[in-house]
This record gives C-alpha cells, structure tokens and sequence, in this order.
C-alpha cells in the first residue's frame, strides 16, 4: 500500500524532469534543409531576417581553422546589427572581415556587422567572413551542420550549412558557374 502512496509523486517527478531535460534542445530527427535552401526565421526567432547560401569550408590542414560563409537579409523594421555566429561542430566562430588597402589584403575581426532594412550582407570570399576555431573531425564533406546567427537583440535564426573540404564548390557561390580548365 505504501508503494501506491508514491506512484502519483514518481510519475509527477519523471514527467517534469523529462519535460525539462527537452527544453533548449534542438529536435536530431527533424530532416535537415539543403545548404542553399533559405531558412525562414521560425517563430521563436528573429523575425524578417533569412539566412541562406550557408557552407562551412573545412580547413586545409586538420587543426587549422575552417570558414563559413552565407548571405543575411533583413526584411524590414529597424536595422539590427549581426552580433554572434555559432556553428555546430566548431569550438569557436569569429567573424572577420577581409579587404584590400594600398595593395595589401588584410584580414581583421569584426564584433558586429550591420543589417538595413530591404539589403543582403554577403559572408564570402574576400569580405564578411566567419573563421572557425577547434573544428570537430566528426565534420565530413558532404554532411551537413547547423549555423545559428545572434543579433544584437538576442534574437536568433538558424539554418543547415552544408559541409565541404576547401575548394569544393566554391567556385558556384555566386550563381555563375565558372569552369577552370588547364
């Protein structure tokens, strides 16, 4: 009899841990979006802003950094400002911004990037640009992973990268397809 007395406190117990233990957690069965697909901002995220075109580049040399690229649009409403990229698989992701200056290229961290209403900011080769630190072996070319921008307002917006070695596809990331031949 005393074993009864508790089964309503047990199941009450089991059922809110397993309800905390989901909350934060992003569902692993849910099929995953080609790379060039562009992902809505779901409800729960930064509404108006699409994330698209997103590619993770492996490095070179395995303990060496890897780069993400993708472009960023903001519908409309108040210009916000990219704060924070976070990649699945990477230790770290920092932003970086390339140019050219008097004939040198140079390559320096940016802590936020802005975003006008109605206009697309490019992380590509030779601009914006994510550098990533620690990059897990478990990511393989071919595969996917999951690439998650932060705004300056905490609201956030996630979308499948597709995963690649260096050189691979590159050259379509703008559309063109452009054949080198030797």
């Amino acid at each position: 009899m005393r074993a009864n007395a508790f089964a309503p406190a047990l199941i009450a117990a089991a059922g809110l841990s397993l309800a905390l233990a989901g909350c934060g957690e992003k569902p692993t069965d849910s099929p995953s979006a080609s790379a060039s697909a562009p992902a809505e901002a779901a409800p729960e995220a930064a509404p108006g802003i699409t994330l698209s075109d997103a590619v993770v580049q492996l490095p070179a040399v395995p303990g060496r950094p890897g780069v993400a690229y993708f472009t960023l649009a903001q519908g409309n409403g108040a210009p916000r400002k990219l704060a924070a990229v976070h990649v699945d698989g990477a230790e770290r992701a920092e932003m970086h911004r390339s140019a050219m200056h008097n004939g040198v290229a140079t390559m320096a961290p940016v802590t936020e990037v802005a975003l006008a209403p109605g206009k697309a900011v490019q992380f590509a080769p030779g601009g914006y640009h994510v550098m990533l630190f620690g990059v897990s072996d478990s990511l393989k070319a071919g595969s996917t992973t999951e690439l998650t921008i932060t705004l300056d307002n905490g609201d956030k917006a996630s979308v499948s990268a597709k995963v690649q070695s260096i050189g691979g596809d590159m050259h379509n990331m703008d559309g063109a397809d452009h054949d080198m031949k030797m």
